[in-house]
């Protein structure tokens, strides 16, 4: 890191068994760049399962996302009930 680099503190809401990385939200309805944001937050903590859950819609929205880590490959699934 060299002088003037910005570093952005956030912090996942929940971390489960050190395994799973759940994430609240109260908003209307969830959108792209919730789901960037636990993204973003299982390759920082080095998580392979998120909760993306959502309280504010008129009945509770999850997502489930998984990054499977292979040798030279990172893909991203989701699961949406």
């Amino acid at each position: 890191m060299k002088q003037g680099d910005l570093i952005l503190l956030r912090r996942a809401d929940f971390i489960v068994e050190g395994k799973i990385l759940v994430e609240l939200k109260e908003i209307i309805q969830l959108e792209d760049v919730h789901i960037a944001q636990v993204l973003i937050y299982l390759k920082a903590y080095k998580l392979e399962v998120g909760l993306l859950i959502n309280f504010g819609s008129k009945s509770l929205t999850f997502k489930r996302l998984v990054i499977m880590k292979t040798k030279s490959v990172e893909s991203i699934n989701q699961y949406n009930p």
